[in-house]
This record gives C-alpha cells, structure tokens and sequence, in this order.
C-alpha cells in the first residue's frame, strides 16, 4: 500500500517538472473579463475606459468576436462580428488573462454593443421615463404602508404624490459621488430617505395624486456655493469659502465632474425668470419664503401654485440613466440640459480666487472636503436674486435658499 502511494507520488511530481519543461502551466491561469467603451483603435489593438483607466486589448489570430444586442444583452443570443465592426464609443465586454501590469490584456473573446444601438435604446428609454416618470424630493416615508410622499415641481407650482411601489418593483441608489445609473446599487424602500431626490417610473392616477412605481431611483444630494480662495491645478482642487457658513471647503474634482461657465447675459436672463415666476429663490429642500408652511404651502394649508422658470428646481444633468439612457433630469425638447451643454466648460485652471462659484454633491458627513458632481461659474445673478427674494442673509452670505437652474436638484445625470 505505501509502495503504491509513493509511486502515486512520484507519478504527479514528474507531471508537474515535465509541464514547467514544455512551457505548459501545471494549474490554468484564471479568466478575467473586463468592460468598458473603446476610446481609441489602432493596429490590431483597442484602447477601452476602464475603472482604474485605459486598457489595451491586444487582439491575435484567435481572438473571436461577437455582436450582442442593446435591447438583448444576453450573451448567449450574440451574433458573429469581425474586428472591422467595432468603432470608437462601442461597449466592450473582453475576456483573456491580463499581462503583470494589469493595463493589457490579450482577448480571448470581445462581445461588443454598438454606439448607434445605444444611442437608439436610449433614446427609446428617455421617452419612455418621460411620459410615465415623475421626479422629486422625498417630504415623507411611511414605513408601515409602504409608501412615499413626493413633492414635486412644474411650471406652476409645487404638488404632492404619494408613491406605492408595485409588487417587485426595483430599488435603486447612486453610489457615493456618482450620478451614473450603471454605477448605481441595488437598494430598497428601507433606503429612502426624507430630503432624497427620487424618480420614479410607472402610472399615475387619473387625479394625479398617486403613483404605481415599478422603478425606483433615489440618491442624498446638497448644493454648495462659495467664492475661490486657491486653486490646486496638479491636485485638481479648489479651496473655497462656503458662503452659508463663512467656513473653508476644499472641493474636489474628479474624472467625471462637470465644470461650466454661465454667459453673463443667460445668467442674468434665467435670474430674471426666477424673479418673474415668483419664490424661484428656494430649491427643493431649501429656505421657505416667510409665510408658507411645511412642503412650500402657503400658511393655512393652501396650495402653492407660484410659477417657475422652466426646468428650475428639478434633477438635471448630462450623465446617462437607466439602462443608458440620457440624464434622469432631461426633459423633451432639451430646456435647461441642453442649454447648460451649449455653455462653454471650463478647467480647474480656469477659475482665479474671487470667483463665486455653486457646485452639486453628494451628502457626506464630512463638510470639509467635497467632491463635485457638477460646479457652475457665473452664478452671481442666481445668489443676488436669493438675497432679494429673502433668501440671503445679507453681509454677503446667503441662506439654503439660492436656486441654479441644473445644479440644485441634482441628483441624477
């Protein structure tokens, strides 16, 4: 019995000297698969966005290719492609056994979505969200019942929605400092929160004062506006001095933050409409003008019906949602979204202390140190109008209660 388990032994030691001889690994090397859009093509080669950065996929002979469908995406149903179908902003989906250095990876197999099945899913998608969504912010959870009051906001004025979700419906939550949907976590009704911004796709009655939802996005979001005291551009950083509590601030911008510039005249113009619609100084969650109750209703519980300008005072941006779809802020017919993409961006190294900025983030518990979803520039008219309208607490301060169109709200791209 001993004799047979040393040759046993002895058998499995050789297998493994003659594979190290012939160059074949004694244990297979473990498959990663990687996912990301293509931002360059070179000889056989692509360069695709990863998380940590680009990654080269180095295509060889035996490297096969396959063509998933945007409204499909199941592997499965791929159809056979070829390296020539592939152009820059397609998805890709590689699988291989990446180099040392971790920055390439040799493809075994590259599933792809084409950039104009993205765009048309989108674009199906966006309409979709928004003849059957609403939007808002979280005034109230009511745990035993399963339910969510809504406040939300048109051009005339503000109103309440209690939203039930339906059986199965699917929670979503933004990750922290993120407005992208794919990079968004599975959640729950327990996650909601009061003072959340939520959209919410499904049918509203016929009153328009309930909702069935059977998607649900939700994310915690604050606006900040201060003037620049230094700037960092090796860092990407900027030091300012919060103008709500006279306190430093360092912001911090990312790869995915957003930096525009208001033109004087549109600011000037858009500030003017607040004024004109009456009360547009408060965002969602901010200041009440004196003499209006709890959820923006005037003393003595009647509605508020006060206009706004167009898209103030709603979730905003340029980011995708659901399922890629455009911005879970965007409206038919662009408004605010598109007019802010005309605007001209800017670079950290383009603002200079004294400049009065606002920026949009996520709500941490730390104060001192933010990270900017978006940061806009020229918003001095928005700021005078909050200390007109009795938002602003003189001195050169203001309270909560400044509204910028595309900023304040934001919450989802």
């Amino acid at each position: 019995m001993l004799q047979k388990l040393l040759i046993t032994v002895v058998l499995f030691l050789c297998s493994g000297a003659l594979g190290l001889v012939f160059g074949q690994p004694v244990a297979p090397t473990k498959r990663s698969y990687i996912t990301g859009d293509v931002l360059s093509i070179g000889d056989k080669k692509f360069v695709i966005g990863g998380k940590s950065g680009p990654v080269d996929i180095i295509i060889g002979e035996k490297s096969v290719f396959k063509k998933v469908s945007a409204e499909n995406p199941n592997f499965a149903a791929a159809t056979d492609a070829a390296i020539g179908d592939i152009v820059a902003g397609d998805k890709l989906t590689v699988s291989g056994v990446f180099a040392e250095d971790a920055k390439s990876i040799p493809a075994l197999s590259v599933y792809f979505i084409s950039k104009a099945d993205l765009a048309a899913k989108a674009a199906k998608e966006s309409g979709e969200w928004q003849r059957r969504g609403v939007m808002g912010k979280v005034t109230a959870v009511n745990a035993q019942t399963n339910q969510v009051t809504i406040e939300t906001r048109t051009l005339t004025g503000t109103s309440n929605i209690v939203l039930t979700p339906k059986e199965n419906a699917k929670f979503m939550r933004y990750a922290p400092d993120s407005i992208r949907f794919d990079e968004a976590l599975a959640s729950s009704l327990g996650d909601v929160k009061t003072g959340d911004m939520i959209r919410a796709l499904g049918d509203k009655s016929a009153d328009g004062l309930a909702f069935a939802a059977e998607q649900v996005v939700t994310g915690a979001f604050q606006t900040v506006a201060g003037t620049v005291k230094s700037i960092d551009v090796a860092k990407n950083e900027i030091v300012i001095k919060n103008l709500q509590t006279n306190k430093d601030v360092t912001v911090v911008i990312g790869d995915t933050s957003v930096l525009k510039r208001f033109p004087a005249e549109q600011a000037e113009a858009l500030a003017r409409m607040q004024a004109m619609a009456g009360g547009g100084a408060r965002p969602m969650g901010g200041a009440r003008p004196a003499g209006q109750g709890a959820e923006g209703r005037p003393a003595g519980g009647q509605q508020q019906t006060q206009g706004r300008a167009a898209g103030q005072g709603m979730p905003q941006g340029q980011g995708q949602g659901p399922g890629g779809r455009p911005g879970m802020g965007a409206r038919p017919g662009g408004g605010i979204d598109e007019m802010l993409e005309r605007s001209p961006s800017i670079t950290v190294g383009d603002l200079k202390a004294g400049d009065i900025i606002a920026l949009s983030s996520t709500k941490t518990a730390d104060v001192e140190r933010l990270k900017a979803i978006k940061l806009f520039a020229g918003v001095e008219p928005f700021l005078r109008a909050a200390q007109t309208s009795g938002g602003g607490r003189g001195r050169g301060g203001v309270e909560t209660g400044f509204s910028i169109p595309g900023l304040d709200g934001i919450g989802f791209p």
